[in-house]
């Protein structure tokens, strides 16, 4: 789920948790429904400033935290390398280096950019 999602669902579910129309809050916050309304499907990316600001009017504080993102590679596979005798590891590195090699020209060749 994409932030400005997170944050429009997190507006959503804690105006509705007070019971507030996005008129009522908009009133409160000093801004328009319209602008509200944005943000709740997504439409509009809010500053932190403004997200705090439309949570004050209902009371609340903005809590932000950080987590540690999941690795984008696959660790068994990783693992499974690592393994192998760096002789083998070097090889096995050369030839993805050839194939990019190939690909690039094969790329080349089809755009018509040279041999």
């Amino acid at each position: 789920m994409a932030a400005t999602d997170r944050a429009g669902a997190l507006l959503r579910a804690r105006r509705e948790a007070h019971g507030l129309s996005q008129a009522r809050l908009a009133l409160r916050a000093g801004t328009t429904q319209a602008a509200v309304s944005r943000v709740e499907r997504g439409e509009l990316s809010p500053s932190i400033a403004t997200l705090e600001r439309l949570l004050w009017a209902m009371g609340e504080e903005l809590d932000l935290s950080a987590q540690p993102a999941p690795p984008d590679w696959d660790e068994d596979h990783l693992r499974d390398t690592l393994r192998r005798p760096p002789a083998d590891r070097l090889a096995l590195a050369v030839s993805w280096n050839r194939l990019a090699g190939h690909l690039a020209v094969a790329g080349r060749r089809a755009r018509g950019d040279g041999s």
